[in-house]
């Protein structure tokens, strides 16, 4: 039984590809495993452009969210930071009125001013 060739991987990795391919010349076993690996580079190159255009797509989805994101939550914040009577309900259970924050008031409940 014949020992199968195992140059291959060190030829590849730290020689030349003339050397490589000289080798690959006399050697039935390295010549299989050069055009599998030929094969294996050939899928590669096919399907690049794919993955490719699925990282483009994922960086617009992700850019889209950060946007919507920001969006909603300055609206949300502007709300709460405009209406009052919604930030006190949050707050405090209730709206406050003037009387409950401490200012003179007459009997309709406007502030008194003397």
């Amino acid at each position: 039984m014949e020992e199968k060739c195992t140059k291959f991987e060190s030829l590849f990795t730290f020689r030349s590809e003339d050397e490589l391919l000289e080798h690959i010349k006399t050697c039935p076993d390295c010549a299989k495993e050069y055009e599998e690996m030929q094969k294996v580079s050939n899928l590669i190159r096919e399907v690049k452009p794919y993955f490719k255009k699925k990282e483009k797509t994922s960086i617009r989805i992700k850019a889209a969210c950060a946007v919507m994101f920001l969006v909603l939550s300055g609206l949300t914040f502007g709300v709460l930071t405009l209406n009052t009577d919604i930030s006190d309900t949050l707050k405090y259970g209730t709206t406050l009125s003037s009387e409950d924050l401490g200012f003179p008031v007459d009997d309709y409940g406007l502030i008194a001013v003397e």
